[in-house]
């Protein structure tokens, strides 16, 4: 089965280079600006009510696709499907950005990890009574040790 997606905009940030950006939103306190297609803009009307967006994104320049990644955030291989890497087989980034402002065709957000000119596939708005709403006793996997490892315990 083949599956074509056509981008319906571009993310602008301030990044050219993945090794000056950060690694995922909750690292970033950076701006950036999601242009969408004006055939598009009908699709926008009443996302300004949300305070935050789901960013669905092609990660462009990733050039292979690897199933072991050495992630970010450690220093062994891991299996990408348990990692956030960019080397995916269908190369699908996701991101949870907040919406600062909208203007026309413009969604100005706060907390961008991509890098500029990334193609957009898709925008949903994050509504936390749906995507995290009685989700209770989750765990991180390998991410556990790690981050306690930064918060210094």
């Amino acid at each position: 089965m083949e599956i074509i997606v056509k981008p319906i905009g571009l993310i602008e940030s301030p990044f050219n280079e993945s090794e000056k950006g950060p690694i995922q939103p909750g690292f970033s306190e950076s701006f950036g600006t999601v242009v969408v297609d004006m055939e598009y803009i009908e699709g926008l009307k009443e996302i300004d009510g949300f305070s935050h967006i789901i960013l669905l994104y092609y990660f462009d320049r990733a050039e292979t696709v690897d199933l072991k990644v050495i992630p970010y955030l450690d220093t062994t291989p891991k299996g990408i499907f348990a990692i956030r890497h960019p080397n995916r087989p269908n190369k699908i980034g996701l991101s949870i950005v907040q919406l600062v402002s909208v203007e026309k065709n413009k969604l100005l957000v706060r907390g961008i990890d991509v890098l500029n000119n990334t193609p957009l596939l898709d925008i949903k708005p994050f509504v936390p009574e749906f995507d995290i709403k009685g989700i209770k006793d989750t765990r991180i996997g390998w991410l556990s040790e790690r981050l306690r490892k930064e918060e210094g315990e």
